[in-house]
């Protein structure tokens, strides 16, 4: 077991949020090129155990490192991001990295260009200089794959980080890059956020283009810049709320093709300090029960969190738990069987023929997803608006919810058949798939915005996170409820490396 302890003043610099960051490379206390090399030593020394990065581009990298040193000498300001060294989820494209998805089927894709959300960064004066691990084609809750292997949580080896960014959460928790650029369909940035102790971003669907994140199908991705996927979206991790704050802005923007008509201008936070928020809980349901270790974490944040914001209440909206998890695992199932080839859907159809009607198990609900009719999904649709507008009603009166990332922290690897595992909650063995779908896909449903927030470790020296679930297309109100909660309460730790 790693625990966190503090660290040497010069690893101090690898623990910097990239806000921190920007401001030394602005100031030119320090040089692009010596925060990009410190980087990379890092990732030389560290990433053997823990491989979250696996893919490395030093030689360009660092030729754009210098040329952003030489701009600044010369009084050029390339953007908010300038200098900053970065690392992006390797199922999202990056010119001239591989962008295999973790599959072998892929090694031999390398893309001419990056994907949208990368191109803003760039734009914006980011210095790309690796890509981080995922399960295969981003289908899993840890991460590891028969092209780049597993990746390991840097508080303890023997545990997952976490998936499908993985591989980001545990660069960022390790000090290994500046920051990442993760996707999230059914938590794969707010549960490795939760798992490696950090802040993440799970945008509001739409807003964000996925023009360039695989597998969705080509033509989806091009449509609206990829929004028109369904529930998915690209979103940052890092090591402070301000980070998001800072870097939401560039990455909310439409799609390529759609930017000749019209723009996206997200509204201010609806409060300005943390006593005038009024804060809704949903920290536990019958339908998935919070293990006790992580639960009790979260109580003692929120008691905490109570003195500093009176305006907290047990409240939550007029959501059948039960009832929006079915509806999102059967969006996400038709999603998912988009991408299969059809011969896979083909096999998918037959196994549905063979299935007892009253099945409900996870492998049964994502059959019949995958191969609903068009007519089903829109029934299930008009669910979803239904769920809308509940959480519409409840954020007229609340402009927040804080409500747990998942029912377990992190656990150890478990590569047995999808189906086959299960996550211990108190005590109890309980179907992988269902615990750490259940409530990520809440807010992912509804098309929410979630802001994850660590709030502390377990008993046993894990990782807690908090989600921070705010109304439809009011990202700057999560996230500025995270950073008032970050200046008072405090945010991450590092965990203790060798």
């Amino acid at each position: 077991m790693i625990k966190s302890t503090k660290v040497a003043p010069m690893e101090n610099l690898a623990f910097l949020s990239a806000t921190q960051l920007l401001k030394k490379l602005k100031s030119r206390e320090i040089s692009a090129v010596a925060l990009l090399e410190h980087f990379l030593d890092r990732v030389e020394r560290l990433n053997p155990d823990i491989n979250a990065v696996v893919v490395l581009d030093r030689r360009n990298a660092l030729r754009r490192a210098e040329k952003a040193d030489q701009a600044l000498a010369k009084g050029e300001d390339w953007g908010p991001l300038h200098g900053l060294p970065i690392t992006v989820k390797e199922s999202i494209a990056v010119a001239g990295m591989p962008h295999t998805g973790g599959s072998c089927e892929r090694k031999h894709v390398v893309p001419g260009h990056h994907a949208d959300v990368v191109q803003s960064l760039i734009d914006a004066g980011a210095v790309v200089f690796g890509k981080t691990n995922i399960p295969r084609f981003g289908m899993d809750f840890q991460s590891y794959n028969e092209v780049y292997g597993q990746t390991n949580n840097p508080w303890d080896l023997r545990l997952t980080p976490g998936g499908s960014s993985g591989g980001a959460a545990a660069a960022i928790a390790a000090g290994m890059s500046g920051l990442e650029i993760g996707s999230d369909i059914g938590g794969s940035i707010r549960i490795p956020a939760h798992f490696c102790g950090i802040f993440a971003h799970k945008p509001t669907f739409n807003i964000v283009p996925l023009r360039g994140h695989i597998p969705f199908p080509a033509l989806i991705s091009e449509r609206n810049g990829g929004t028109g996927a369904d529930i998915v979206v690209i979103g940052p991790l890092a090591r402070s709320a301000k980070d998001i704050e800072q870097v939401i802005s560039l990455m909310a923007r439409p799609g390529k093709t759609d930017r000749t008509a019209w723009r996206i201008e997200l509204p201010p936070p609806r409060k300005s300090a943390l006593k005038e928020y009024k804060i809704g809980l949903w920290l536990n349901d019958p339908a998935s029960p919070v293990d006790s270790r992580v639960g009790s974490r979260i109580q003692t944040f929120v008691d905490d969190l109570s003195k500093l914001a009176p305006n907290i209440a047990d409240r939550r909206p007029d959501v059948d738990f039960s009832k929006s998890h079915d509806v999102y695992v059967g969006l996400s199932a038709a999603l998912n069987g988009s991408t299969v080839s059809r011969e896979v859907f083909d096999k998918l159809c037959l196994q549905k023929t063979k299935l007892d009607g009253s099945s409900g198990d996870a492998r049964s609900r994502f059959i019949r997803g995958a191969t609903q009719s068009h007519r089903q999904w829109i029934l299930m649709h008009n669910d979803r608006m239904q769920l809308q507008r509940q959480w519409t009603a409840f954020f007229k009166d609340f402009d927040a919810l804080l409500m747990p990332v998942a029912p377990v922290a992190a656990f150890p690897h478990d590569h047995r058949p999808f189906y086959d595992r299960h996550v211990s909650v108190n005590g109890q063995d309980v179907p992988y798939v269902d615990a750490l779908y259940s409530w990520a896909g809440l807010s992912g449903v509804a098309y929410l915005p979630a802001t994850v927030v660590p709030v502390g470790l377990t008993s046993t020296g894990l990782p807690v996170g908090i989600q921070i679930v705010g109304p439809y297309l009011e990202d700057r109100t999560t996230i500025h409820l995270a950073t008032l909660i970050e200046d008072a309460m405090g945010g991450f730790v590092p965990p203790a490396l060798p």
